[in-house]
């Protein structure tokens, strides 16, 4: 969550952050006011408390007519301390509540507007010109028995799919060698949980109660994750880390699960815009002040790994209104997919400045050993829809497609053959 010392040093700054979004400044005012009665509240409290242990003094060297008249106003004071206590309690809920729904501030250097009002920041690579009609990925994934859409559907539903020989061994290869890049570049390996509790969503940024994207399992109070983000940003929840240690990096790999509850119609061909996908997630834990620098690290591992599937894309700077709650700022790396004549998604980075470690309450001790909130970031290496770019700008006339050199050894297959 948003710092309450930002919010009341420079409450204009947390107004322009919510203009940027396209969100009510309003809040700004709300939080104040709660801010305010709370501090008076507790301030309050504090003060008659102090006043009730002076009086707990004098009442035992009293006697008499002094002592009764002293263990009444005793009695008064007591009601009054609860009172004030329980109003500031009240009044920290409130808080509290308000402030989980306030986005992240964003960064001053985030395009303003929404999700149509990115900044290219650059293209690379080339966009093939084809001398024959490209197929598109599903029917590609279909001719080299890679894609099983029409089983998938049977067994789970619209949107789920079966990966089968070449399919499979494309999608682990893929997989492995972003977890092979990661470890070379110094991340801890992790297989993730899929299965989280509200606090990890809740703390990661995820409104629970009313985002539609997120799988539930009532009977368990468990949540099916979007992104092995969440179990990462939870890992080290209520800890105080070792500052020595920071950047602490991990790279996750984890099955992933969404509802797309707002995409009815859209994407509903092919493997785009999934229920159920894979993914490796970069995150890191580190300081505050050094999140700008780790978060161009990300997006410059993350275009290292799409040099390697030899994929024209294009880095684009997302603007506010499109960052979602928790990251301050996004990167995102689309691919060209020939046969839609447009970028899509391939990966995302994104600095979460200290917002999620605020909810999740974890911190590290500064060179003075005072406790203070990292700062968190989190960027795509791989993901199921990659195998999208790679069939479409990789194939060849005959239906076959021609596996990237660097990919080569991870799937065992310098070509894919139409299935006979």
């Amino acid at each position: 969550m948003i710092d309450l010392r930002t919010l009341r040093e420079d409450p204009d700054r947390l107004r322009a952050s919510q203009r940027a979004r396209g969100e009510d400044d309003s809040v700004v005012d709300t939080l104040l006011d709660l801010d305010g009665r709370r501090r008076s509240a507790l301030a309050s409290f504090e003060s008659l408390r102090a006043e009730q242990k002076n009086l707990g003094k004098l009442v035992s060297k009293a006697s008499g007519e002094e002592k009764a008249e002293l263990l009444g106003r005793a009695k008064d004071l007591a009601a009054q301390v609860k009172s004030l206590e329980a109003e500031a309690e009240k009044l920290a809920g409130e808080l509290d509540a308000v402030l989980q729904t306030v986005p992240n501030i964003v960064d001053e250097d985030a395009p303003h507007g929404g999700e149509d009002d990115y900044v290219v920041l650059e293209e690379i690579g080339e966009r093939r010109t084809f001398d024959f009609e490209p197929k598109d990925h599903l029917e590609l994934g279909e001719l080299l028995g890679a894609i099983d859409m029409e089983r998938g559907a049977k067994v789970s539903g619209s949107r789920f799919f079966f990966l089968k020989g070449v399919g499979a061994r494309l999608q682990l290869g893929l997989l492995n060698m972003a977890m092979q890049q990661a470890v070379e570049a110094g991340f801890v390996p992790m297989i993730t949980p899929v299965l989280v509790k509200p606090e990890a969503m809740q703390g990661t940024g995820f409104h629970v109660a009313h985002d539609k994207e997120i799988y539930r399992l009532p009977d368990d109070d468990l949540y099916l994750v979007g992104t092995s983000e969440v179990p990462l940003a939870a890992y080290h929840a209520d800890e105080i880390l070792d500052a020595g240690e920071l950047p602490l990096r991990y790279a996750g790999w984890s099955s992933c699960f969404r509802r797309e509850a707002g995409s009815y119609g859209k994407d509903t061909r092919g493997i785009i815009r999934v229920h159920q996908f894979d993914k490796v997630e970069m995150f890191s834990y580190c300081r505050p002040e050094e999140a700008r620098e780790e978060h161009l690290r990300l997006l410059a591992w993350e275009k290292e790994m799409l040099a390697k599937i030899e994929v024209p894309y294009r880095v684009i700077d997302t603007a506010a209104g499109d960052l979602g709650t928790s990251a301050a700022r996004k990167f995102d790396c689309e691919a060209w997919i020939p046969t839609q004549g447009r970028y899509r998604e391939l990966t995302s980075t994104s600095n979460c400045t200290d917002f999620q470690a605020r909810r999740l309450g974890v911190r590290f001790r500064d060179s003075g050993g005072r406790p203070q909130h990292a700062a968190t970031l989190n960027g795509t290496l791989a993901t199921t829809r990659w195998i999208v770019a790679i069939l479409e700008n990789h194939q060849q006339a005959d239906g076959s497609v021609v596996v990237p050199a660097a990919l080569r050894p991870h799937v065992g297959l310098d070509v894919l053959e139409p299935a006979k």
